[in-house]
């Protein structure tokens, strides 16, 4: 994409905030039900273009991207004038007589920077929040998942003025260049490596970030679990999207005791799932590039594969596998962006406790267990950024609650009304009365002044 372009973009955008029309809620309601309708127009473009990058079947493109996106946009639409509105809070006896208030306002201009594994929600959830909070907003989706950019572009420029939204195509030049622009806030998704770019680049203009990243994830199951389902769940959470999933289940760590069942339980379930023919199925993804493929397949090696383990480089497919492994296996080094499960043991929770926070914070956490005792000890001491105890993965899909990591998996979150929050600043204000002055703040000061003081501030 042309540069100056862009940067024309950036300037119209940057000299028409105060002229910006949503930064009016009503306007960012109409806004919001305008994107709501061209998603529901362009449905089948986006699956087609979902298809083409990642393989994803139309069901899967609906349950993953396009369906989480529509709600979080219908919670927006139903939420936002209430979020938008001042909030009065208590005002001191101290600052008698007047009222206080907080009143969220936008940032301004800021610039969204989306990844390729789920590249239409990753790109449009957060600008959902952006626009619900009143901003003007320059989009840069991944350059990698280039037929669903190409689609996102259609959408913002048949929703949005370039005033509004406006959508920067293009790879990592393209990229460097927005970073170099002083932007209000940055809401980027991606690795833990660019993250560290985008921070540092974001401190040269003091700008305000939200970094979604990633880690390793993992998935503990201890002897107390329902196998059969905590397989099945696995399974559904580690395999979807091929494995590309920033918030799979990076490992298994399971206590040693019911090792072997699980397992067998969890080849069990993938069989259920994508046949016994998971290359030839059709509905199943691929990897995203040959890059990406490479960098799963370089991890499967034949005398540790416990189930699994075949890939077609024609159609970047890799097969759900299993691998059985120790912590110091090079696939237990490294997040997993692949269709590969490394199982470890456990004999002790406090094992797992002091591993799991013994190393980079994981953006999530899932535990598969019916004691209540254990439940709350891991969920308790463990420290990661969201997860579910029984379940994979859905803890995303809610605008009721905040998703986000901590420390190397990220820094902040968004959703509903946190994601509204990330995008606004809250201006604290108070309204004081002119009918009446109290003397005791002003010189010069007496001992009548000083013991009323004391006597509001303690």
């Amino acid at each position: 994409m042309d540069k100056e372009y862009v940067l024309e973009c950036y300037n119209k955008q940057r000299n028409n905030l105060l002229n910006n029309p949503l930064r009016y809620y009503k306007n960012r309601i109409k806004a919001l039900k305008k994107l709501y309708k061209n998603i529901r127009l362009m449905n089948d473009e986006i699956v087609e273009a979902l298809q083409k990058d990642l393989n994803k079947s139309e069901t899967e493109a609906y349950m993953t991207e396009i369906g989480l996106v529509l709600s979080e946009i219908t919670h927006m639409i139903k939420h936002c004038k209430r979020y938008s509105k001042p909030k009065r809070v208590a005002t001191p006896l101290a600052q008698f007589a007047s009222k206080s208030y907080v009143m969220p306002c936008p940032l301004g201009q800021v610039l969204i920077i989306s990844p390729w594994n789920y590249p239409f929600m990753l790109s449009i959830e957060p600008l959902v929040d952006a626009i619900a909070a009143g901003n003007a907003v320059m989009l840069k989706p991944s350059e990698t998942s280039e037929n669903v950019s190409r689609v996102i572009d259609k959408l913002i420029k048949a929703t949005f003025t370039e005033n509004e939204v406006c959508t920067v195509l293009g790879g990592r030049s393209e990229c460097e260049f927005l970073l170099d622009l002083d932007f209000d806030h940055i809401f980027f998704t991606g690795s833990t490596r660019v993250g560290k770019i985008v921070m540092q680049k974001a401190a040269e203009h003091f700008t305000s970030v939200t970094l979604e990243l990633g880690g390793k994830s993992p998935c503990i199951v201890d002897k107390t679990a329902n196998l059969e389902l905590a397989a099945k769940r696995i399974v559904f959470g580690k395999y979807l999207n091929c494995g590309q999933t920033c918030v799979a289940p990076d490992y298994l760590y399971c206590h040693n005791s019911i090792k072997g069942k699980l397992i067998k339980e969890v080849e069990r379930q993938i069989v259920l799932q994508y046949s016994v023919d998971p290359l030839g199925n059709k509905d199943y993804p691929k990897m995203i590039n040959k890059k990406q493929f490479d960098n799963g397949i370089r991890l499967i090696k034949e005398n540790n594969v416990i189930f699994g383990g075949k890939y077609d480089e024609n159609t970047l497919k890799i097969e759900p596998t299993v691998l059985d492994s120790t912590f110091d296996s090079d696939e237990m080094q490294e997040e997993i962006f692949a269709p590969i499960l490394p199982v470890v043991t456990f004999e002790e929770l406090d094992e797992v406790i002091s591993y799991v926070n013994s190393h980079s914070k994981p953006l999530a956490l899932y535990l598969f267990s019916s004691s209540k005792k254990n439940q709350k000890r891991i969920m308790s001491a463990c420290d990661f950024g969201g997860g579910c105890v029984n379940d994979t993965i859905i803890h995303l899909a809610t605008s009721n609650m905040a998703f986000g990591g901590l420390k190397q998996s990220g820094i902040g979150g968004y959703h509903g009304k946190v994601g509204f929050d990330t995008f606004s600043h809250k201006k604290s204000i108070v309204d004081k009365k002119t009918w009446l002055d109290l003397p005791m703040r002003y010189q010069p000061y007496t001992k009548t002044k000083f013991r009323l003081i004391k006597m509001f501030l303690k």
